[in-house]
C-alpha cells in the first residue's frame, strides 16, 4: 500500500510551506504541530540536511467521528504533512487517511478516512505542479 499522497511544485520552499497552510485550512484542518527537522537535526546532532518540516494536520469534525469509531485511533492522528525540498523543486506529502483504515482494522473508519482523504487531496492539487 502507497502510504502517501504526494504531490511536486516549483515554488520555493517558504512560499510552499504558507501555500500548504492555506490550502489546509480552505479545508478545515488547522495546523496543530509544525516540527522544523532541519533546524532541530542541526541543533541536535550537528546534521545538515534539507529543509524539512513536519506540520501535524487536524480536522477537528473528521477527528471527532474518527475517535468517536475507535478512542485508540488517536495513536494516529494528527494528519502529517511533510514539506520538503528535493533539488530544486519542493516535495508536500501527506499520509494518507486510508493507512488509519488498514492499521485499525476498524470498517467504520473508512468513511472518515474517505472524506480526510479527499480534503487533504484537494488540499494538495492547489499546489501549482511543478514542470
Amino acid at each position: 500500500m502507497d502510504y502517501g499522497i504526494t504531490v511536486r511544485t516549483a515554488l520555493p520552499f517558504a512560499e510552499a510551506a504558507t501555500r500548504v497552510r492555506e490550502a489546509l485550512k480552505e479545508q478545515g484542518f488547522g495546523v496543530l504541530t509544525e516540527i522544523d527537522v532541519q533546524a532541530t537535526l542541526r541543533e541536535r546532532l550537528g546534521q545538515e540536511m534539507e529543509e524539512y518540516l513536519i506540520l501535524g494536520a487536524c480536522n477537528p469534525p473528521l477527528a471527532h467521528r474518527a475517535l468517536a469509531a475507535d478512542n485508540s485511533i488517536g495513536l494516529l492522528l494528527p494528519c502529517n504533512v511533510v514539506i520538503r525540498t528535493d533539488g530544486a523543486q519542493t516535495v508536500v506529502e501527506a499520509l494518507d487517511p486510508q493507512v488509519m483504515v488498514t492499521v485499525a482494522g476498524e470498517p467504520s473508519l473508512k468513511a472518515v478516512a474517505d472524506e480526510a482523504s479527499s480534503r487533504l487531496r484537494a488540499a494538495l492539487r492547489s499546489l501549482p505542479a511543478a514542470d
